[in-house]
């Protein structure tokens, strides 16, 4: 178990820490930073392969793409902070990935934005939705970064609360790699951007606790005040002082600021270092050296150079006009000084703010899946709700709001199952995230496999092959022992699915705490995935052509538990979709297969809402109608049309083609099944003979794109 911390730094240090001492172990001891909850877990999960240039470790992964090219991704929350303050949470938690991904000495190409809220019934539900996807956009759109998909989806369970994810790819030459933590003594550490401020002290301290019902008056100073401007010059004066070779080590200023960034920085390879706090640039009047050390204030870096270096790179920061200053250098005592002029006012081994001990909190298993009978409703009835659920209806209102062109790679923009970026003229990166917080409730361990089996279905739907994962896994408190056993379960759920398709983990984000007013979330893991996809084999989700026979790939069962059609009829319980990773990866092979030869011209996942949402997503895609006979579907057992429609059983994908490629796609799967045409404006469901649902694809638009209307526009 975990060291009472008082008692351990007492007996450290051989004495009582002073004031500013203590705010610096305070915010390097939180979970926040520390990943004190989560250590001994994540080393179960897979971080090697093939792929993998850098795993975890460090600000974020990187991957390679090709001998010229390596793709650096991240994930990160902004949960607490967009909690209290939607806008500013959102965009800072923007900048704060974006300047991870430039500090391993990527550009940052993309973004992908998971975010959840509560009902949209509710107004303040709604205010912070509005206002997390304008802080999102404004951020991303001034940088110019932009923002390729997503996910955006409502929770009875984050009722008054948000949880705000966001991943950032960037592109790189592997050569210009710049690691976080330096390798010799005597480097000048210089702060560049912009002047520290009063905003976001204590912020990792903030985002490690409950949050009260108060916290929106009471917390708003811990969350970071976004300056977009500075970042876009920022990003612009590191890549140019990264080319000339002369960068030793970069960190941003994100959680714990100023002793984060240096502490880790200098402590991971055995050094220590000296901060001059005075000499840090502040934007407020009578700063304290303790809230300059733990100022979370945003657009800041933290350069390790040599000192024969400093005229040359001070030149670039100033062509950007960005402020910069020498704040402390790299000593080879693994000690931690901090002085406010001549007076020294910290003194710590470097090892008690970057080595902290791993706690081990009580695991209580919980079982809360039930067998429920499926209820009496129409298919005509449930397609029509299940349809203009909030997690259904299409996301147009949310990323019409973000510039997905700008810097000219997009190739499939926001709203089919994975955005891809041109990299090359042969070759693009496929970019998704999942996450099914229904799935994970009822059973943490298969909800988790969920999330990585979908993300690799996406990645597939469009012609790509996978080549790592990055996740972000949001809980509430570790304290509650069914949460902290809900937290395993979902880390063995995300190894034991990477595994089965020879995937590692490059980086991560754990997030505690997500709770407000002691109401806990529901367990929320989220993968987001790359891949890499010939250009020419790109596939998308709408049908292309009348004619074309339309097939279901995979087995149906009656998985209803977790489904969008439960929740809309407010039915609690059900047991999850079971993930059965041989026929993941047999169907995940076949599909690819069957672009690569150009079998099919349309290829769509199954997930939330079954089977008659991925068709008629088809549909309202392309204008085109359909007519599929659902007793033709290979079931494991007999279903009633209800749950054949809406069952989200895993491993299925609906796929459309030309006739003449009917016995190449027989031989290529196992479960495969012709249930109908491509044809007319309606969308028509039979069973048997019998028409059990008939809806025109117009219709069927209309509702689809009725979110604004939820939000009285």
């Amino acid at each position: 178990m975990f060291p009472h911390k008082e008692k351990f730094v007492r007996e450290k240090l051989g004495r009582e820490p002073n004031e500013l001492e203590w705010a610096m172990i305070e915010v390097m001891w939180s979970e926040h930073a520390s990943y004190k909850s989560s250590r001994k877990w994540l080393k179960l999960l897979p971080t090697k392969n093939e792929h993998v240039i850098l795993g975890p470790g460090e600000d974020a992964g990187v991957v390679k793409f090709d001998e010229n090219t390596a793709i650096v991704v991240g994930i990160e929350s902004h949960n607490h902070p967009s909690a209290v303050e939607p806008y500013g949470g959102a965009a800072t938690g923007v900048g704060g990935i974006v300047r991870d991904i430039l500090c391993m000495g990527a550009r940052p190409i993309a973004l992908l934005d998971p975010i959840r809220f509560g009902p949209l019934e509710k107004e303040r539900n709604r205010y912070l939705f509005e206002y997390v996807v304008k802080g999102i956009a404004d951020y991303g759109n001034r940088i110019g970064v932009p923002t390729v998909g997503g996910e955006t989806e409502f929770d009875e369970s984050l009722d008054g609360y948000t949880l705000v994810n966001v991943a950032c790819i960037g592109i790189m030459h592997p050569n210009e790699l710049v690691h976080s933590y330096v390798t010799e003594s005597g480097l000048l550490l210089v702060l560049v951007g912009n002047k520290t401020g009063r905003d976001g002290i204590y912020g990792v301290t903030f985002a490690s606790e409950e949050l009260s019902k108060n916290a929106e008056e009471e917390d708003r100073s811990a969350v970071q005040i976004p300056d977009p401007f500075t970042e876009k010059l920022l990003i612009e004066a590191t890549l140019e002082a990264v080319k000339t070779g002369k960068v030793k080590a970069l960190k941003d200023l994100g959680g714990g600021g100023l002793t984060c960034a240096s502490s880790e920085m200098a402590g991971k390879k055995g050094f220590g270092a000296v901060i001059y706090a005075d000499k840090v640039l502040q934007r407020e009047p009578n700063m304290t050296a303790m809230e300059v050390m733990i100022s979370e204030s945003q657009e800041r870096m933290l350069f390790a150079i040599k000192k024969e270096d400093l005229e040359d790179m001070s030149k670039i920061f100033e062509k950007y006009e960005l402020e910069w200053t020498v704040v402390g250098e790299i000593i080879d005592k693994p000690r931690y000084l901090v002085y406010w002029g001549k007076e020294k006012v910290a003194d710590l081994p470097i090892d008690l703010l970057t080595e902290v001990p791993i706690i081990e909190w009580e695991a209580k298993p919980y079982s809360v899946e039930r067998d429920v009978q499926t209820p009496e409703i129409s298919p005509q009835d449930a397609f029509l709700k299940v349809l203009s659920s909030p997690n259904i209806l299409s996301k147009e209102w949310v990323y019409r709001q973000y510039d997905h062109e700008v810097q000219g790679r997009t190739v499939l923009k926001p709203g089919l199952d994975a955005a891809v970026l041109k990299i090359n003229d042969e070759y693009g990166l496929a970019f998704v995230s999942d996450g099914n917080p229904s799935y994970s409730y009822l059973n943490p361990y298969h909800g988790a496999m969920a999330c990585v089996v979908e993300a690799v279905r996406n990645l597939t739907s469009v012609g790509a092959k996978p080549l790592s994962l990055v996740d972000n896994l949001n809980f509430a408190s570790p304290e509650r022992p069914e949460v902290y056993w809900s937290f395993i379960e979902t880390v063995k759920g995300l190894r034991d699915a990477a595994n089965t398709f020879g995937l590692a983990y490059v980086s991560g984000n754990v997030s505690f705490y997500n709770e407000v007013g002691n109401k806990p979330i529901k367990p929320t893991p989220v993968v987001a995935a790359l891949g890499k996809v010939k250009l020419e084999h790109i596939t998308t989700m709408d049908f292309k052509d009348e004619g074309e026979l339309i097939a279901i790939v995979g087995v149906t069962k009656k998985e209803l538990g977790g489904s969008e059609l439960y929740r809309v009829l407010g039915i609690e319980g059900g047991i999850a979709p079971r993930v059965d990773l041989k026929a993941e990866k047999e169907n995940v092979e076949g599909i690819l297969k069957a672009i690569e030869h150009g079998s099919v011209k349309t290829v769509h996942d199954v997930s939330r809402g079954g089977l008659a949402i991925a068709l008629a997503e088809m549909a309202i895609a392309s204008g085109l109608g359909f007519e599929v006979d659902i007793s033709k579907v290979p079931v494991e057992a007999k279903l009633s049309p209800l749950e054949v429609l809406f069952s989200e059983s895993q491993a299925r994908f609906i796929v459309s083609f030309e006739e003449e490629n009917l016995e190449k796609l027989r031989k290529i799967f196992k479960d495969f099944a012709v249930i109908g045409e491509v044809k007319g404006r309606e969308m028509v469901f039979k069973s048997n003979e019998d028409k059990v649902i008939g809806v025109s694809v117009k219709e069927g638009r209309k509702i689809y794109g009725s979110l604004p209307r939820l939000l009285g526009e």
